[in-house]
């Protein structure tokens, strides 16, 4: 009865039947192609470039990982709130888009080990009276929809009107406008929001919460993350991981990273 069994499991598989795997890391060398999913929104680590193709601190990182697996890399491109669900669905391998690793999204996805620290501050208008972080409490405040900055607005702005837009870009052109005192997102995009909108608006880069980016597997897979996390341990033990910082982070200022 056992050896019958057995012969079932080695059969082909038939039309239409789709193969299972006790790991997305076995589909993954099976197939030879790793699909991974990220919103190409965000300067340095995920952007499109003039010709259309999507670089970036995250995509280089990405290169060399499925380099490292043996295997092709296809990008698909989500709105970043539907990455989580799209990982969940089985549509992507790994989430790979600057995402902070949090409690709250860890009941639903794995993250593997971080591979960037970042922080939470604010960009303000210059005519908003806020000197300092805590003056940003019972101002408008926007956020991104889907990030930590809108996760953690309650929590330091408890007494703030609360406006959520999809964009990092609709974000920072509400408080250049003058429409919104305040946008709370990572300290590296209100560098470049504060660059690009030099006459109306200013920086506060004083950290409101720490933010660890890592790579999401699918819940409890185990296996794929701790072959990332090797991953990541090797780049930096052999300088590669320092390289894709001094390419993509090399004019960001001292103070600030």
């Amino acid at each position: 009865m056992r050896a019958a069994a057995l012969f079932l499991l080695l059969l082909p598989l038939g039309c239409g039947e789709s193969k299972s795997y006790d790991s997305t890391l076995d589909k993954v060398l099976d197939t030879k192609v790793l699909v991974i999913g990220t919103e190409p929104e965000f300067k340095r680590f995920e952007t499109k470039n003039p010709d259309g193709e999507i670089v970036g601190f995250d995509m280089d990182l990405v290169k060399l990982l499925a380099a490292d697996l043996g295997v092709e890399l296809e990008i698909e491109e989500y709105e970043f709130p539907a990455l989580i669900p799209a990982l969940v669905n089985g549509k992507i391998d790994l989430i790979v888009s600057g995402m902070t690793a949090t409690e709250e999204r860890s009941k639903t996805v794995t993250f593997t080990a971080p591979y960037f620290h970042t922080k939470l501050c604010l960009l303000v208008h210059k005519d908003s009276g806020i000197e300092k972080s805590s003056d940003a409490n019972g101002k408008r405040i926007v956020v991104k929809q889907g990030t930590t900055g809108q996760m953690n607005a309650p929590r330091l702005f408890p007494d703030s009107e609360l406006t959520i837009l999809p964009g990092e870009a609709d974000c920072a052109n509400e408080v250049a406008a003058g429409k919104a005192d305040a946008f709370l997102y990572d300290h590296l995009s209100i560098l470049e929001a504060s660059m690009q909108h030099k006459k109306t608006t200013r920086a506060i880069f004083e950290s409101l919460s720490e933010e660890p980016y890592a790579m999401a597997v699918r819940h409890g897979d185990t296996k794929f993350r701790d072959r990332i996390n090797e991953f990541l341990e090797k780049i930096r033990a052999d300088g590669r991981h320092a390289q894709l910082l001094a390419a993509w982070m090399s004019d960001v200022p001292d103070e600030i990273r």
